[in-house]
């Protein structure tokens, strides 16, 4: 009886040997790789073209985007391609000071399309409220999580033409371009601060 034990127990772990090897090798078969769930995240290195940024953006600001060319150029310039971009809407209230909260899209070509919200605070506005469209190029983006943080103001990077603004955030290596048109090109060059989140919140610190 003992020896009936070993020999199933020694069948039983050959077995279970030749399976680990057989699924090791599908694995590892050309074609069959499986790649982990988070590369589905990752922007990778393609980047947008000056003209597909600026196509964007005449198409998503309209009539309005006079200077949108010039701007971009700009921002082209100091920081070369993007390997993102968001399109989006955002309302702001102010009494000297105040607050703008928006929402949009991230736009990459190796990780898709995903849902972006900010908040910020809004120096030197109007008393009242206002509604405005944005598009913000990103630049060194890694993969899609590292988006969702604060990215803070860069001193002398304001710049207005033509009735579009574009100011310049950052956090480590990541560069965010917000760019406003309109009303929106003053909002956008007094804003210290954005803090984008996967989740809407009206918290904006």
């Amino acid at each position: 009886m003992e020896e009936t034990m070993r020999a199933l127990s020694k069948a039983l772990r050959t077995a279970a040997l030749v399976t680990a090897l057989a699924f090791g090798a599908t694995l590892a078969a050309p074609g069959l790789t499986l790649a982990p769930a988070s590369a589905q995240s990752r922007t990778g290195g393609a980047q947008y073209s000056m003209q597909e940024i600026i196509d964007a953006g005449h198409g998503f600001f309209g009539s309005t985007s006079g200077g949108l060319a010039k701007v971009v150029e700009r921002a082209f310039q100091q920081y070369g391609l993007p390997n993102g971009y968001i399109l989006g809407q955002e309302g702001s209230g102010a009494f000297v000071a105040g607050l703008t909260y928006g929402e949009g899209q991230l736009y990459t070509k190796n990780a898709g399309q995903h849902d972006v919200y900010w908040q910020g605070p809004s120096l030197g506005l109007d008393v009242g409220g206002q509604g405005s469209r944005a598009m913000m190029l990103v630049y060194n983006l890694p993969s899609v999580p590292a988006l969702y943080k604060r990215f803070g103001g860069v001193n002398g990077s304001a710049y207005v033409v033509a009735g579009v603004g574009m100011t310049v955030l950052t956090d480590d290596n990541i560069v965010v371009v917000p760019i406003r048109t309109g009303i929106g090109a003053r909002l956008g060059v007094s804003v210290g601060y954005l803090k984008l989140t996967q989740q809407p919140t009206w918290n904006p610190f």
